[in-house]
């Protein structure tokens, strides 16, 4: 049915918890906010980073901006490297790639990050194009990320390609270029979230893709 899928990176491939929290309470510090539960910077998970600073703590734009410079100082050395793959991730890749489906990664997370996490966890070798944001934030949101990644990889039926997501920026993004959307119930967007963003398809785990794909 999709011989093109296309793939967010944070909750859907990695768990990434620790290190995107981490960047974020080292961001927060800047501005004299102490964290005390990191799992309050759950909702950071996903969505364009400056978005966040500015719905959840109320940063101006240009706050908001500074305080992606200051993720960045932590994420770029530590947090990047402070996750791991969910189960079943590298095994399904590894067998949609041998039946000649085009992988792609669209992420909101900036594409020098992601190749760097694709190289860490031997997974590039499966995607044909990594697409994601640029550093001057230019490029953020998931439906801008997802229509280069279709532009970029030469996708031409639409009808034919699958956004995989754990967030309801996923399948926004993904309806918003015309495709079908899958939502991951282990990521961190939820039931509820991925059935009231209209996906298409719910997953509890990874490999179900290859049922869905054949």
């Amino acid at each position: 049915m999709y011989d093109t899928v296309l793939f967010d990176l944070d909750g859907t491939l990695s768990d990434t918890f620790e290190g995107i929290t981490n960047s974020v309470a080292h961001a927060l510090k800047k501005f004299n906010i102490d964290v005390a539960d990191k799992r309050v910077l759950t909702p950071f998970i996903g969505p364009p980073l400056y978005e966040s600073f500015m719905v959840y703590y109320g940063f101006s734009k240009a706050d908001a901006l500074k305080a992606v410079e200051y993720y960045r100082e932590y994420y770029a050395d530590k947090g990047i490297f402070e996750c791991f793959l969910y189960d079943g991730v590298a095994e399904t890749l590894r067998t949609l790639y041998t039946c000649g489906k085009r992988l792609v990664l669209a992420t909101s997370k900036p594409e020098v990050f992601a190749e760097r996490i694709l190289q860490k966890f031997d997974l590039a070798q499966f995607f044909c194009f990594v697409a994601g944001a640029t550093l001057d934030s230019a490029r953020v949101a998931k439906g801008d990320v997802i229509k280069y990644a279709l532009e970029s990889c030469g996708a031409e039926n639409l009808k034919r390609c699958l956004m995989v997501g754990d967030r309801k920026h996923d399948i926004a993004g993904a309806k918003a270029n015309g495709l079908s959307s899958a939502g991951v119930l282990y990521g961190y967007g939820g039931e509820d979230e991925l059935r009231q963003a209209g996906a298409d398809y719910i997953l509890h785990n990874f490999s179900q893709l290859l049922e869905i794909t054949a």
